[in-house]
């Protein structure tokens, strides 16, 4: 039943590929951000461009819901997805306003690698809503879904060993409370990424 109703609406599967790649072109973004600082503004207004750009294929998914009568997957996951999926490019957002308001000098390895691992994530966020509109894909999104946990695990190694060596080693009150923040918000990104394989792996036991 569930395959038959697959293409009742394909739209839906469309929309979630095309904030995939907005997701991993901001993460992109970001990871440009890292590496030169010379181009900080302009790399802070293309992320603060993809992201609105991603709120309007929010909004259109949201607003097809609304409107579509018979939903190739359950309604609640479909709004889950999308908004959980939002959030990450929201977050990449506040982490590059954030270094840029803070005027940030210099980034530090550790932040560097929470961005790489950013960008690794949504990456696999993106194979894997790029499989969702056929359930015999089941195994290879779960797998990606599994590959976005451990990303997740490594991204809280990182963190905490950032935190400590930052607690331990930065003089500057100021500056520490700087990158405490980056590394906070960078490393939610990945978690927002945990949130969505774990809507993926539930929508897979629903339907598989």
């Amino acid at each position: 039943m569930f395959g038959r109703l697959m293409p009742t609406e394909g739209k839906f599967f469309e929309l979630f590929v095309q904030h995939g790649d907005l997701c991993v072109k901001g993460a992109k973004e970001m990871l440009a951000l890292m590496a030169n600082f010379d181009d900080l503004e302009m790399r802070v207004h293309a992320i603060e461009s993809i992201e609105k750009e991603a709120d309007k294929v929010t909004h259109n998914t949201l607003e097809m819901l609304h409107k579509t009568f018979i939903t190739p997957l359950d309604r609640d996951d479909i709004h889950q997805l999308i908004t959980r999926m939002d959030d990450i490019l929201d977050l990449l957002e506040d982490a590059a306003q954030t270094i840029s308001l803070y005027d940030i000098k210099a980034i530090t390895p550790e932040a560097k690698r929470l961005a790489e691992l950013c960008l690794s994530c949504t990456e696999k966020v993106r194979a894997a809503v790029g499989l969702l509109s056929n359930m015999d894909n089941a195994r290879e999104i779960l797998s990606l879904c599994a590959e976005i946990d451990r990303l997740e695990s490594d991204a809280d190694h990182v963190m905490r060993a950032a935190m400590s060596k930052l607690f331990r080693d930065e003089p500057d009150v100021r500056t520490l409370i700087k990158l405490k923040a980056i590394y906070e918000i960078l490393e939610t990104v990945t978690d927002r990424c945990e949130d969505v394989a774990n809507i993926l792996e539930g929508i897979i036991v629903e339907n598989a």
